[in-house]
């Protein structure tokens, strides 16, 4: 390979039949004492208007005789070399001082003395210094090379896993928490498809190595909570958020609260009688006695004291554990109250101490996700131990200000133009390569950006995974 041009950060290479490289690959430019390194994220042919007459030429004349042509100096031969050399257009990404990489890029490496070679992922992970104490092996990159990145650049992270539908976005993200729950990590899943069940399971069928630890949690039945349990923040947070309560009915809500609880009689019951006799507007009355009905029919609470799921009792004493939240059979509105009253009881017990660090998945996010609310939980809850990983396939439905806060994600296979611009214009990769390495990844590859792979872009391919997989899409028509 040699040099051709420059044209910014990026560099056209020529490259000859021999020459390989795949989009992702790194390359290593080495001229004199100094290094480069570049990644490919596009390949086309070589192309001029003299070099496309030629080609045309020569199938007009191989049409029209059929005797072959005499060739002494072989010239057919070097003419096909030549209309076999490709252009890989690469990025400039780092240059190497004192055997690590550096930003600083302000020289132009020879086009006449300087040497090109594929980079192999384990120098690359030497020059970067990336190591850590609790990996979390991924699949294969570069050429097959074993992969892997590190628990730690999940920890204190904000992460979104995105793609199109079946590119294999689940897949990866239940890799990350049985890992996780395998290190001693807390992981809350809300799982909108019934699928993380699995993890408690191999796919032969038998317990897996963390089958004592998957807690699956169903609203109504599992998911039961008291109301003195949960306290008035997230019951009131639920009522706004969830339920859109008018202000004036939240504050009478408050009022019959503070009374029941005076009385020493918090119970859905008690409140209910409450707000039937209460002395309030009869419009106020209405929203209050829509809510309960909503509320009681949710079932969701335990009418009384004791007996309701404490966040505390699955943590304590454990090393590790994966609560799955099974949303796929609840309606909507349950859905939103769910969510609610999970994550304000976590933030509440997290800033008292009472729990260490929670990861939180949000498979389908796009879902149930609110604005105002999730970006109080991505700026603040980091601070309080939430560290909140995204699984979406509408990139779309997560807001630009979470996005800015993004230090991770992994790209599967996009190939509708607005989601390719939303992901360009967030990410923390230039724009050509989200466009041109995405459009065209197989399923279960994914771009790696961020922290965990050190800024530098990562194409993976995710290995199979040992547990259950649930949520394959459902088909009339199966092969016998």
């Amino acid at each position: 390979m040699k040099i051709l041009s420059k044209n910014g950060n990026e560099l056209l290479l020529l490259a000859m039949k021999e020459d390989s490289a795949a989009k992702g690959d790194y390359l290593l430019i080495e001229d004199r004492s100094r290094s480069m390194v570049v990644q490919v994220y596009d390949e086309e042919y070589l192309s001029s208007q003299a070099l496309i007459e030629d080609i045309v030429k020569e199938e007009v004349v191989n049409a029209s005789s059929m005797e072959n042509l005499h060739d002494p100096l072989n010239i057919g031969s070097l003419s096909r070399l030549v209309r076999d050399a490709r252009v890989f257009r690469a990025k400039i990404r780092a240059s190497v001082n004192d055997g690590k990489l550096s930003s600083d890029v302000t020289w132009l490496p020879s086009r006449v003395e300087s040497k090109i070679r594929r980079i192999a992922m384990k120098e690359l992970d030497s020059l970067l210094g990336r190591c850590g104490v609790y990996p979390i092996p991924l699949g294969r990159a570069g050429h097959e090379e074993e992969f892997e990145i590190y628990a730690e650049d999940l920890d204190g992270k904000l992460t979104v896993i995105t793609g199109k539908k079946e590119s294999g976005k689940s897949h990866l993200s239940k890799m990350l928490i049985k890992t996780l729950v395998q290190y001693g990590a807390f992981v809350v899943v809300f799982d909108l498809n019934n699928e993380y069940g699995g993890l408690g399971w191999s796919r032969a069928g038998i317990p897996s190595s963390i089958h004592q630890q998957v807690k699956v949690l169903e609203p109504g039945k599992t998911l039961r909570f008291t109301l003195d349990y949960c306290g008035k923040t997230a019951i009131s947070g639920m009522l706004k958020n969830a339920l859109d309560m008018p202000a004036a009915s939240l504050r009478e809500f408050l009022r019959i609260w503070d009374w029941c609880e005076s009385k020493q009689s918090l119970s859905i019951d008690a409140i209910g009688n409450a707000v039937n006799t209460w002395n309030i507007n009869e419009l106020v009355r209405d929203a209050l006695v829509s809510r309960y009905h909503v509320i009681h029919s949710s079932r969701l609470f335990i009418n009384g004291e004791g007996g309701g799921l404490q966040f505390e009792d699955i943590i304590s004493g454990k090393s590790g554990a994966a609560m799955i939240i099974k949303m796929g059979e609840v309606s909507p509105t349950i859905r939103r109250m769910v969510v609610e009253l999970v994550l304000s009881k976590i933030v509440d017990l997290l800033e008292h101490k009472q729990i260490p660090p929670i990861f939180l998945f949000a498979e389908e996010a796009h879902i149930y996700i609110r604005d105002t609310y999730w970006e109080d939980i991505i700026t603040r809850m980091r601070h309080f131990g939430i560290y909140t990983t995204f699984i979406t396939n509408q990139p779309d439905a997560i807001s630009d200000g979470i996005y800015r806060q993004v230090d991770n994600i992994f790209l599967f296979n996009f190939t509708n133009d607005n989601d390719l611009d939303k992901i360009s214009k967030v990410s923390l990769a230039d724009n050509d390569t989200i466009r041109s390495i995405v459009r065209t990844l197989p399923q279960r590859h994914c771009l790696a950006i961020g922290k965990a792979v050190c800024d530098l872009p990562v194409v993976i391919k995710v290995a199979a995974a040992e547990v259950l997989m649930l949520g394959e899409t459902k088909k009339f028509f199966t092969k016998k």
